[in-house]
Order: C-alpha cells, then sequence, then structure tokens
C-alpha cells in the first residue's frame, strides 16, 4: 500500500517537474518546479542539467544556505523534502570551468503546493452587528478566514457555509453566508422579521472549507456572534417652506442618519437638479427660492447607500410643503372680449362675465380679485355700463342705449387684496333693434308725366322712405309694396338696397286712350318685426302718373336739358344746340312767364327775378313743330336748377297752442318744436335753437335738440307753477353769416292726471285771443283770400284768349320730381 502511494507520488511529481520545467519562471536559465513534502528516497535527483558543454570540469551548486541541493554528474539532487509554505522557490548559481574559463548559471527551483494545511478563522472577524432596516442580501460583516497554502491552486480556494443559527426565532432562515466572500446577510425573512425586542443576539455556526469546498478538503467551524441594534433611518418629519425665501442659500432644512456602518445618502424625486442636495452627514439642504405656482409641495426620496453603490435600506420620505406669498396678479384668459347689447336692454341686463385667475394660493386671501370699470372709449355718455366688484358681471347702468354709439370699448381691471392688478378690453356692440318704421318724407308723390310710346323698362320715377334705425342692417332695409293702382301690373318696383330708393318703372305698354291716369299706393315696411311701435300712415304714400298722348314728330338731339341759374337775377340760359329742327320751336310749362324762348333760334332766357323757394326747380316742356306739317312735332324737357341765395329766414312751424306740459315734470315730457328755412341746406342746413340770455328763462326752460330741424323744449326745473308763459329764443340757420327769427312762443303749463291730462286749465296769457275773435279774424282771412282768387282767375282769361286752332294749343308740361 505504501509502495503503491510512493509511485503515485513520484508519477505526480514527474508530472510536476515537467510543468514546472517549462512553466516560465522569471530571470532563471533553467527552470524546475518540485513537489513540497517528499517522502521517497534521497538523494532525490531533480533533473538533468541539459545546459553544459561537453568539456566542462570543476560543477558545482551554490545559492543554498542549508545544505539542500548538490549536483552529481549533470544531475541536480535534494537530500531533504522542501516545505512551500517555508520557503516556495530556490534561486541556485551552478557554475563550471571549460578550457577558456569560469562560466555559471542560474537555476530557478519553484516549490510545488500540496494542500496540507487546514483553513482557519481570523478570530476579529467573527463578531458583528445588523441594524433595523437592513434590506436582504445587504451585507452587514463578513466572516474571514485563511489558508497557508498557494492562494493561486485549489488547496486556498475557501468556501463558506452557514451551519446553524441559534436561537430560531422569528425565524430558523434569518441571515445567510456569501459562499465565497464570507459576507453575512440578511435573508428576505430576516430583513422582513428582525426585531431586537424578540431577540437582541444570535450565534451562528459557520464553517468553512478549502479545495472550493470538495468532499476531501479540509475544514473548520467557528462561532459567528451578531448583535441586532436598533436604527435611526426614519423619515423625517414633514416640512413647510415659504416660497422666495430671502436666503443666504444654501438653508439646511432637515435630516437623516443611518446608524449603521458607513453610509452614503442621495435625493430622488420630481424636482430640478441641485434644487435639494444631501451633505455626507445626512443634512439636507435647499439651494435656491421656491416658486409654489411651479411646484406647491414635493416629495423626496432619501436613498442610502453602501459605498459600492448597493442599496442598504428601503429609502425614507420627506415631504416638502410651499407656502404662498402673494407675488401673481390676477390675468384675465385673454386680452380682449367682444359681446353684443341690445338698444332696447333695461338697467341691469347681464351682458358678459369676466373671469381673471390669480395663480396664489387658492385657500388663502391671495386670490380674492376685485373688479373695476377704468376706461370707456367714447366717453360719452358715462355710466353707461357697471362692473360687480366680486363677480366681473358687466352689466347695463343706463335706462336705455338708445340714441348711443354703436360701439363701445371698455377697460376691466382685476386687482389683488395686495393691489396686483392686471386689465383687459371689452368691446361692446350695441345692436340695432327694430325700433323705427319707415317713413315717407311726403304723402304724396306727382303727378308724373308719361308719354303713351315710352318704352317697357322706363323709369318713371324713384321715392324713398327713410328709416331711423341703423343703416345697413336688417332693421334699416325696406321693403316695398304695391298695394292698389297697379291691379294691371302696368308698373313694376327695384330698390336699392344700398340706399332703400325704390324706383317705379314701366313694364308693360301704355296706352292713353286706355287708361291715362294712374294712382299707385305705395307702402314701405321692415323685412323683420318692430320690435316697438308701428305702420302709420307715414309708412304709406301714393304716386300719381299721367299719361301722355304722343303724336309722331320732329326728333330732338337731346331728351333733356338741364341748366342752372341764381335765384333773384334775370339772364340767359343755355340754348339747344345748332342740329335742333329749324321749324317752331314753342315752349310750354311756364304758366307764369319766368322764361322766354326764341321761336326759331331756341334760345331761353329769364324775363323775371326767380324765387329758389317758390319754386327751386323749372320743367319745361320745349316744342319742336314741322313748319311744312303742323301735327308732326317734338317735344324736349328743360330743367333750370335755382341755384340758393340766403334770402330767407328760419321760421317756427305748426301750432303748439293745444299742447301742454306737466308740473311737476314728468320725465322725458317735452314739446318737440319744429322749424324751417325754406333755403337749401347749404344755407338752411342744421338750424339751432337758443333761448334768450335771461337768466329767469334758462332758469325754468330748456332746449334739447333732436336732429337738423327739431328740438325738445322741456322744463329744467322740477316744478313750475301752473299758467300760460311767453318763452322767448331764436331760430338760426348754418350760413355765414347766419339769419335768425326770434320767438315768443306761449307754452301751458298744468298739473296732470296719472294719464297724462291737465287736471285744470291753465291761467291764460295776458293778450291771448278768445275762442269768439279767432273765428272772427280766420273768416275775415277767409274772405280777402277769395276776393283774390276771383281778380286773379279774371286777369287769366283775359291774358289767354282761345287759341283758333289745336295745333298751337299750350301744351301741359311733362313735370319730374328732382
Amino acid at each position: 500500500m505504501a509502495d503503491r502511494e510512493t509511485t503515485t507520488m513520484l508519477i505526480i511529481a514527474l508530472i510536476l517537474v515537467i510543468i514546472y520545467t517549462f512553466a516560465p519562471c522569471s530571470g532563471a536559465n533553467v527552470k524546475i518546479g518540485v513537489p513540497e513534502n517528499y517522502d521517497g528516497i534521497f538523494p532525490w535527483y531533480l533533473a538533468k542539467l541539459r545546459n553544459l558543454p561537453g568539456n566542462y570540469t570543476e560543477l558545482t551548486v551554490t545559492g543554498d544556505d542549508e545544505g539542500i541541493f548538490g549536483v552529481d554528474a549533470q544531475f541536480l539532487y535534494a537530500l531533504k523534502p522542501l516545505d512551500r509554505e517555508k520557503q516556495p522557490s530556490y534561486s541556485l548559481q551552478v557554475s563550471f570551468r571549460t578550457s577558456e574559463h569560469r562560466q555559471s548559471f542560474t537555476v530557478e527551483v519553484c516549490v510545488i503546493d500540496k494542500n496540507d494545511n487546514v483553513p482557519t478563522f481570523i478570530g476579529e472577524s467573527m463578531r458583528g452587528s445588523v441594524q433595523l432596516g437592513l434590506l436582504k442580501e445587504i451585507p452587514f460583516m463578513q466572516v474571514d478566514a485563511r489558508d497557508r497554502d498557494d492562494r493561486n491552486t485549489a488547496h486556498a480556494e475557501l468556501r463558506f457555509s452557514l451551519m446553524e443559527q441559534t436561537p430560531r426565532i422569528p425565524s430558523s432562515q434569518m441571515f445567510s453566508i456569501n459562499s465565497i466572500t464570507g459576507e453575512v446577510s440578511l435573508t428576505e425573512e430576516g430583513a422582513s422579521t428582525l426585531d431586537p425586542e424578540m431577540c437582541g443576539r444570535y450565534k451562528l455556526l459557520v464553517m468553512v472549507k478549502d479545495m472550493a469546498g470538495k468532499a476531501n478538503a479540509f475544514f473548520t467551524n467557528g462561532i459567528v456572534t451578531v448583535e441586532v441594534t436598533g436604527n435611526t433611518w426614519a423619515s423625517p418629519d414633514p416640512v413647510r417652506l415659504q416660497e422666495n425665501l430671502p436666503g443666504p442659500y444654501p438653508i439646511p432644512i432637515s435630516q437623516v442618519k443611518w446608524s449603521g456602518s458607513q453610509a452614503e445618502y442621495s435625493l430622488e424625486g420630481e424636482f430640478p437638479e441641485m434644487l435639494f442636495t444631501i451633505s455626507r452627514e445626512g443634512v439636507i439642504y435647499l439651494n435656491a427660492p421656491l416658486d409654489r405656482e411651479t411646484q406647491d409641495q414635493f416629495q423626496i426620496s432619501i436613498v442610502v447607500e453602501r459605498p459600492d453603490g448597493r442599496e442598504i435600506a428601503k429609502p425614507v420620505e420627506l415631504r416638502v410643503m410651499v407656502g404662498d406669498a402673494n407675488d401673481n396678479r390676477p390675468t384675465f384668459p385673454q386680452a380682449q372680449y367682444h359681446t353684443v347689447v341690445k338698444e332696447l336692454a333695461a338697467r341691469g341686463t347681464e351682458i358678459l362675465t369676466v373671469q381673471a385667475a390669480d395663480n396664489d394660493d387658492p385657500k388663502t386671501d391671495n386670490v380674492r380679485i376685485f373688479y373695476r370699470l377704468v376706461g370707456q372709449i367714447p366717453e360719452s355718455p358715462r355710466a353707461l355700463f357697471r362692473v360687480d366688484r366680486d363677480s366681473g358681471v358687466i352689466s347695463v347702468q343706463a335706462d336705455s342705449m338708445e340714441g348711443t354709439a354703436p360701439q363701445y370699448t371698455l377697460t376691466i381691471t382685476a386687482e389683488d387684496a395686495k393691489g396686483l392688478n392686471s386689465s383687459c378690453t371689452l368691446v361692446v356692440t350695441v345692436q340695432d333693434e327694430n325700433n323705427n318704421p319707415p317713413v315717407f318724407s311726403q304723402h304724396e308723390y306727382g303727378p308724373f308725366h308719361i308719354p303713351e310710346d315710352a318704352l317697357v323698362g322706363t323709369t318713371v320715377t324713384a321715392v324713398l322712405a327713410g328709416d331711423a334705425d341703423v343703416r345697413g342692417g336688417d332693421s334699416w332695409q325696406v321693403d316695398y309694396r304695391l298695394e292698389s293702382g297697379n291691379e294691371e301690373e302696368v308698373f313694376t318696383f327695384v330698390t336699392d338696397k344700398q340706399t332703400n330708393e325704390v324706383s317705379l318703372i314701366l313694364s308693360k305698354v301704355l296706352d292713353f286712350e286706355r287708361e291715362s291716369e294712374y294712382i299707385l299706393v305705395l307702402s314701405a315696411q321692415n323685412p323683420v318685426a318692430l320690435v316697438r311701435g308701428r305702420y302709420g300712415p307715414a309708412s304709406t304714400a301714393t304716386v300719381s302718373i299721367y299719361v301722355d298722348d304722343v303724336n309722331e314728330g320732329p326728333i330732338l338731339s337731346q331728351s333733356h336739358y338741364e341748366v342752372t341759374v341764381r335765384e333773384g337775377k334775370s339772364q340767359d340760359g343755355s340754348s339747344p344746340p345748332s342740329e335742333v329742327m329749324t321749324p317752331t320751336l314753342t315752349q310750354s310749362g311756364d304758366t307764369k312767364k319766368y322764361f322766354s324762348i326764341g321761336k326759331y333760334s331756341g334760345e331761353l332766357k329769364t324775363v323775371q327775378a326767380l324765387d329758389r323757394e317758390e319754386n327751386s326747380t323749372y320743367t319745361m316742356e320745349v316744342i319742336a313743330v314741322d313748319g311744312r306739317n303742323s301735327s308732326l312735332s317734338a317735344s324736349t324737357l328743360v330743367t333750370v336748377q335755382i341755384l340758393d341765395v340766403n334770402d330767407n329766414s328760419p321760421v317756427l312751424v305748426g301750432d303748439y297752442s293745444w299742447k301742454y306740459l306737466c308740473t311737476p315734470r314728468w320725465e322725458d315730457q317735452a314739446l318737440v318744436l319744429a322749424s324751417r328755412d325754406s333755403d337749401g341746406p347749404q344755407h338752411g342746413g342744421r338750424l339751432n335753437f337758443s333761448l334768450r340770455s335771461d337768466a329767469t328763462v334758462r332758469r325754468n326752460w330748456k332746449l334739447t335738440p333732436i336732429n337738423d330741424t327739431h328740438t325738445n323744449l322741456s322744463l329744467n326745473i322740477p316744478y313750475l307753477a301752473p299758467e300760460v308763459y311767453t318763452v322767448p329764443f331764436t331760430i338760426s340757420d348754418s350760413s355765414s353769416p347766419p339769419r335768425s327769427t326770434f320767438i315768443n312762443l306761449p307754452v301751458t303749463v298744468c298739473p296732470c292726471n296719472v294719464r297724462g291730462n291737465c287736471k285744470m286749465a291753465a291761467k291764460q296769457l295776458q293778450g291771448m285771443p278768445t275762442i269768439q275773435s279767432a273765428v272772427g279774424i280766420l273768416l275775415g282771412t277767409f274772405a280777402v283770400i277769395g276776393t283774390i282768387l276771383v281778380v286773379v282767375f279774371v286777369r287769366l282769361s283775359y291774358q289767354n284768349p282761345k287759341q283758333p286752332s289745336k295745333t298751337n294749343q299750350e301744351r301741359v308740361p311733362l313735370k319730374t320730381s328732382i
């Protein structure tokens, strides 16, 4: 048995010698590997020295203080076993002499390890402590052992195992050990159930084996003592910080501490980088001002790790709440709003609500907002709108929006308790309502003359019904209808939607012998319903059209001539062109003989002064008669426009004797005074009413213009004693210099009942005529007018004798409305 073991050892040694012979051995000429603990026959021949020349002498070996090695006949031998743990290698010098000189080389003897040592624990590594809260598999201590065998071989490759735990509470598997490193950690069950009050100390039976834990390995057992300790690792109390802290920064806000082994801290969470930091000591710092409106709280996770980056315990949480400071101005969601209000909207009508938002904390008074109306364009009239201070509701404050501008721009401010504010604009469009019916400027139009041979499509005339609503809207548009007189549809009409003017157009051929006169009833209405008021007689007018009998006659180059002449002077007019036919020219339509015409030249002249106020336009029919055939003639119209001169003063129009004002004063009650200036718009234009410069008159009375020709006369004081007052005022035209008329208007002031009727007669104005005297004056006036008319008709009968033939009779002119 011993021989077999010896043989086995020799084979192993031989193999190792071969391996080490060819293995690198730094700095040696010859390298030899020799196993330790050789127990065979000595001397033990280790290797043949193949580097010796054939003629060497005096072979010696040095470098061995113990005299273990020698050489014999080129063989290196050993005289006793080698111990790797005592000396792992030997460096020998082999020298010899040749015929020339002495030489040497180095032989490196490397001692090959055998597993001849038992691993042992290092005592100081057998005690440790584990902290409450430590995660599973995180080492809290390390068991250390050593083996004297070669660490580069499996002989010293150690493996650790946990054999037993005492006590086995609350579980028998509270700990684990890393088989390679010897690091002791908690199991999942141990990390979740560790409790120092239940068990404050554990003893662990640990085994260490060499040969990587193989069955034939050497092993040693040891006792590891583990103390269980508490921990200060816990979530700190929540922190409340005011936004916009003045500093200086960084500001410490909290602190954590891991009470176990060496640890490093870090912060995680949703916050800007470097806003919060933590020191090596666990102190948490705020490094910049906070903005509550950006983020009102932070949830910071505090992570504790080993120096190698492995997390030790579960993170703890720090909650940072940001307190509000009033640092935000209220803002509107949009800079401009648009809304519409009807012109008849009553006081208090809500038109829009504006709401501003404040980013400060809604749980504080910092977000309380107050609204103010700070501007209105146009500024007049004031106090049309109001805004509720607290709700932002914008409503109508005026009694009515009638007569106001079509659009207003309001400026609204929102202000918080600190005075921070912002503004927005509100564009309010006053929506027109159909509260004015269309009315004709006159009740009758015409008569208009049209020859029976007029072409279909000829425009007879154009009339207009005016509407006081906003121009261009549905309330202003006018729909015309022919109510009667056009049963045979001889006429049609076309409305100009841009001006509301309606043109009557011939739609059928005329026949004088069948119908010589048409009386058309024309009505005007809006396409939308009236909101207030009704359609009255002023919305209806009659148009008279006469059909003129026509014979074939000469042809004139123009169908219509127009000239202008200044009133008050006689001057030449304009003459028709020379190509007018040379036979007889006569004129008609000039019954008062203001004009004359050359019988053969056709030259038209004025023969007496003209008055534009009597007639601003003269339309005459000029007839050309063929001298050879008097039955053939042609006609043309000559329109003479009289240019206006400011030769008329404005006058008061209407009877006001039956009208009255109530005392005490009724709201909105007034006498509507009408005036007229016979001059044209250039000199008449806007007529101005003004009270006499008397303190009493101006104290009692007030004139308020309505339009160019009308004004309201009303009481200027709440109460005036009932009687008939004389109100002196002046009416002036707009010419330069103006013409004026002074008026003393009797005005009755009386007490009224609830229906607005006088309860008693007012005191009669001194000098006012009685009813009997008024009737007498009226009858006398009629008698004088009758006498004048008789005289006029008698003179006309003498001045216009009956003509001998129909051909030479004066013809009725065709009048047109200009």
